[in-house]
């Protein structure tokens, strides 16, 4: 069976969608599932949480191709986009607090009852895991693999995957105990029964192909980012714009005098090979004396000769020229490549930024969900919610802004959570600061002088009536 890595390349290098929806075919129901129990059984809203996951894995399939697999990444980014999606919702607190006081149906049977005990949390619970024994579950549990499969998948043979999966099945059960859950039966038999769902058919026939074309490249891509994040620019196009009309002049020109000196240059042959032919006749006749008619046909040719030389000079004089504009093209060329490498730079940098505060503010989000509503302290507290190198993306890069209650907050979406520690100066000249906001999203803020006090102290926590 084609790896997951393999499937990734052929569809980075040769664009196939062939590789790219045996993926979607293969993770789908993982992803879907998920989306699923964290929307609360929306399918409307757990659809758009696959399509935006799955865009995700197109645009940045390069960066994952090295990876043994893509089902914990997925899985991942699964919660995250469905926690997007339930704050923008805004019904996050009250899915929330169901889960926290869920009852269990008593006339339920005993897998069911254990099933609505462990659901809630199960996705939670999943990412306390470490990446590897995570990866283990998903494959073996989530998406029902064999063992084999499940060690082809992860690069191990069938004995290993099989510890590897009871090993990371029991810090599972350990963690579910932590939180005062445990089951009546098998957990393994509870999630393999209930943690997948089958994907609607309309999902898997057209999300290779939206997923691709929504992940795009190059021009739309940046358009859309730079709209996401509120900050609009047309230099790229102007750049683009401006260069092409310049080569297009500049081919015109070049074919023009390409023309004109072909001409001279037929001219010339044949002025020449008359003139040798009347020259050939002078020499003949020696001291004889020309006809009239033909000294004054020699005279003639002669000083056609010293016209078309003096235009050859001239040609001459525009080749120059025109390799004078070549090089000025080239060097202006260089120019605009150079602004625009520093363009997308800059715009990557700001996407890490971004990115960054966002999963730091829903790393608060899902501290406070196990923590009665009370955001962390101090950094520490939050890392173990994020799957990324806390401490240099977000902790060395951020300062906490907020750390009381979200039911203290009258408007989260308003209200800064983590804010940049240094502002930097963009090739606009402006100077920007990354935010997140308490209700999980991420913005970048601009201020043509670099003092953020005022937008810092307008966003700041109001406590909510009676607070």
């Amino acid at each position: 069976m084609t790896t997951d890595p393999q499937l990734l390349t052929q569809f980075v290098r040769a664009n196939s969608e062939a590789a790219f929806a045996e993926l979607v075919n293969r993770h789908v129901n993982l992803v879907y599932s998920a989306a699923l129990r964290q929307l609360n059984g929306d399918a409307h809203l757990a659809k758009d949480v696959v399509q935006t996951v799955f865009t995700d894995l197109a645009r940045k399939a390069d960066a994952l191709a090295s990876r043994e697999s893509v089902a914990g990444w997925l899985y991942t980014s699964a919660h995250f986009a469905a926690a997007k999606v339930v704050r923008q919702e805004n019904r996050r607190r009250e899915r929330e607090e169901k889960f926290m006081r869920e009852p269990v149906n008593e006339n339920e049977s005993a897998p069911d009852a254990d099933w609505e005990k462990i659901r809630p949390a199960l996705d939670a619970v999943m990412h306390e895991l470490k990446d590897a024994d995570r990866e283990a579950i998903l494959l073996r549990y989530f998406e029902n693999r064999q063992f084999t499969a499940v060690g082809a998948e992860l690069g191990l043979n069938e004995d290993t995957s099989r510890k590897r999966v009871e090993r990371a099945l029991e810090k599972l059960r350990v963690a579910f105990a932590k939180r005062g859950i445990t089951t009546a039966g098998a957990l393994a038999a509870v999630i393999a029964a209930n943690a997948s769902q089958m994907a609607p058919a309309s999902l898997t026939t057209t999300l290779p192909t939206t997923a691709i074309a929504a992940a795009g490249t190059g021009t739309f891509t940046l358009l859309k980012f730079m709209t996401a994040t509120k900050i609009k620019l047309g230099l790229s196009a102007l750049l683009a714009a401006s260069a092409a009309t310049a080569l297009m002049v500049q081919h015109q020109s070049q074919q023009k005098l390409h023309d004109e000196n072909s001409a001279l240059q037929q001219q010339i042959a044949h002025l020449q090979t008359d003139n040798a032919s009347f020259s050939n006749q002078l020499a003949a006749a020696g001291s004889t004396k020309l006809a009239a008619d033909q000294f004054s046909e020699l005279l003639k040719l002669r000083g056609q000769v010293g016209v078309l030389q003096r235009q050859i000079g001239e040609l001459g004089k525009l080749r120059a020229e025109n390799r004078q504009l070549q090089t000025a093209q080239a060097d202006a060329n260089v120019q605009q490549q150079g602004a625009r490498d520093a363009k997308n730079e800059e715009h990557a940098i700001m996407l890490q930024k971004l990115d960054a505060a966002k999963e730091g503010v829903l790393a608060f989000i899902l501290y406070a969900g196990d923590h009665p509503n009370q955001y962390p302290t101090n950094f520490a507290q939050a890392a173990s919610y994020i799957s990324t190198n806390y401490t240099a993306q977000i902790e060395d890069n951020f300062d906490m802004a907020y750390q009381g209650q979200i039911s203290s907050l009258t408007n989260p979406s308003a209200t800064i959570v983590l804010k940049e520690k240094q502002a930097w100066l963009a090739t606009s000249g402006k100077w920007m600061k990354t935010y997140g906001f308490a209700d999980g999203h991420s913005e970048v803020h601009t201020e043509p002088s670099g003092n953020f006090d005022d937008y810092e102290n307008n966003h700041a926590a109001s406590p909510a009536p009676g607070q």
